[in-house]
This record gives structure tokens, C-alpha cells and sequence, in this order.
């Protein structure tokens, strides 16, 4: 069997990103956007909080009232002092994988650096092939490092944590390859693996990079990727992008990108206000992302927003 290595390596990035909160397999086409959009999708993102039964009919509710995605957020500890029942959400999708069709599933967004990209690869091509071709992978530096990463002996510095995202994005999708894959980098290293099953999806499960806008550095990852999952920081704290951040955001990417191949732009936005999808599909949002606060009561507060179903 050929020795596949990655080509081009992957930028580094040393922004911290905030986000609290894609043997011979048949071939699912992925049906993403393009730049710019033919058309936009609505998706639900809600803490991996709480009961995991709660979570899994959330994923069912979202699929029955007509929303096109459903997304966990991908936390292992948020507050070492105050502690609460949190949820590995690759076990929860799976769940609600095996009794959906349609809607997609995924992360926004994993912390790739806390995980062990081989472990990784296994468990969203195991999501890919339960749901049967409908897994998205988000991914980001994570949040909050002192915790996420702190509590566990893991380094915490923003440069140290980009440099292993970019090399475990390096080593997930060498793996995802199917072929014999080599590695040999600062924090990882891979002799000679060769993961099966290979996706469904094809080329690869989509992979979405979280931005903090208008930092342009993520945006070199992004482009090497299948799509960016951008948020801003105001005085109050997460606030959407506009649409002309995401027309900008687009100029960097389409510099960079050295394919034409589909690129989504998932947008997160306040429940109930995506009544103004226009003017996102006008720049080339392909989705449109209503999240939970995870502060008291959400788990009620989004239940509402997906029985009202998507504003088509």
C-alpha cells in the first residue's frame, strides 16, 4: 500500500478563538454551499450540558420541525468550581443519528488540540457512517484553556495550542485518507496507519474554522478547509457577524483558496433573528446558526425556537 503524506502544511495561528458555545465505501456527495450561496440553512447549536437524553430528543425535535442542522458544543469541563453534568457529544450525535435522516450533525466547535486526532478520526467517521454521510466537524482553539486544558496538565499558550489544531487537522485527514499515513511533527507523530473505513462523505467530513472576526489569521486555516464558523467579540460579549463582515471574510478566503470545491460559511446569530437571511445569502452565508445561551433555562428557551422551526 502507497505511503500517503500530507502536502502543504497548514498555517499557524496564535489567536485565541471564543466559542462557547463535516476497502471501498459507497460516496455521498456533500451538497454544501458554494462561494458565493445558492441557498441558506438553518442549524441549531445547544450545549453538550445537562441529561444526554434531554440532548438526543433535541436532535430529534430539530430534524421533525424542519431544520437542516444540529450541533453540540464540545466541552469537558467548564468551571472546575462550580461543576455540572457535561456530555461527550460524539456519543450523544451518535444517538440521534440512529433515528434522524436528514438533519446534519457535528461540533461546533472541538477543541482539536485537547483531543487525540486518532481518536478523533475514529469517532467522526463512526458519526459519518451511522448517520449515514451527514457529519460536519467544527473545530477551534477552545475555551477556557485554564480549565479545558489547564485542569489536565495540557498547555494552555495560544501558539502551542494552534500549532497542535493545525498538525491534528494534518493527521485527521491523512487518516481519513484510507491510505497508509506517516506524520512526523512538533507535538504529533503517526508511523504508518492506516485507518478503515475511510468517510462516507466525500472528499472528507466537512471541516468548519472558527474566526473571531476580524482577526484574519484563522481564515489561511479556513481556507484549507471547508468552511469558517465566524463570530465577533463586542463589549457585551459573542455578537453575529454582519454581512458585510462575512463579504470581507470571503475576499481573504477566495485569495488564499486554491480549489473551487464547496465552502460553507456557517454564521451564528441570536434565536429568533434570522428573519434577515437576505442580506447573509446575498454575501454567501450558507448557514444560519441559532444557539443556546447555556445560561439557566436554555434548555426550554431553545426547545421553543426549534418547535417554531426554521423561518423559510
Amino acid at each position: 500500500m502507497t505511503e500517503h503524506r500530507p502536502g502543504q502544511r497548514l498555517h499557524h495561528l496564535g489567536v485565541r478563538v471564543r466559542w462557547p458555545w463535516p476497502h471501498q465505501n459507497p460516496v455521498v456527495q456533500r451538497h454544501a454551499g458554494t462561494l458565493p450561496s445558492a441557498f441558506v440553512r438553518y442549524g441549531i447549536s445547544v450545549p453538550n450540558f445537562g441529561v444526554p437524553a434531554d440532548l438526543v430528543q433535541l436532535g430529534h425535535a430539530t430534524e421533525r420541525a424542519g431544520w437542516d442542522g444540529f450541533f453540540l458544543w464540545d466541552h469537558v469541563l467548564v468551571d472546575a468550581d462550580h461543576p455540572f453534568p457535561i456530555n461527550d457529544p460524539w456519543v450523544v450525535l451518535g444517538a440521534i443519528a440512529q433515528t434522524t435522516e436528514r438533519v446534519r450533525l457535528g461540533t461546533l466547535v472541538t477543541p482539536v488540540a485537547r483531543r487525540r486526532p486518532w481518536k478523533l478520526a475514529r469517532e467522526t467517521v463512526t458519526l459519518d457512517h451511522l448517520s449515514g454521510g451527514r457529519a460536519v466537524l467544527g473545530v477551534g482553539l477552545g475555551e477556557p484553556p485554564d480549565v479545558e486544558f489547564g485542569a489536565f496538565g495540557e498547555p494552555t499558550d495560544d501558539r502551542v495550542r494552534a500549532e497542535r489544531l493545525d498538525e491534528g487537522l494534518e493527521v485527521l485527514f491523512g487518516l481519513w485518507s484510507g491510505a497508509r499515513f506517516s506524520f512526523e511533527g512538533r507535538h504529533l507523530t503517526v508511523d504508518g496507519a492506516t485507518f478503515l473505513p475511510r468517510p462516507l462523505q466525500s472528499p472528507r467530513i466537512p471541516v468548519w474554522v472558527a474566526v473571531v472576526w476580524p482577526n484574519r489569521g484563522p481564515l489561511r486555516r479556513a481556507a484549507q478547509c471547508d468552511g469558517v464558523a465566524p463570530i465577533r467579540i463586542g463589549p457585551r460579549g459573542i455578537e453575529p457577524v454582519t454581512p458585510d463582515d462575512v463579504r470581507e471574510m470571503l475576499a481573504v478566503v477566495r485569495k488564499q483558496r486554491e480549489t473551487d470545491a464547496p465552502f460553507d460559511v456557517a454564521v451564528w446569530v441570536l434565536p429568533g433573528t434570522t428573519a434577515g437571511a437576505g442580506d447573509y445569502e446575498a454575501e454567501g452565508v450558507t448557514w444560519l446558526i441559532e444557539s443556546a445561551s447555556g445560561a439557566p433555562g436554555w434548555l426550554d428557551d431553545i426547545r421553543g425556537v426549534i418547535e417554531a422551526g426554521p423561518p423559510r
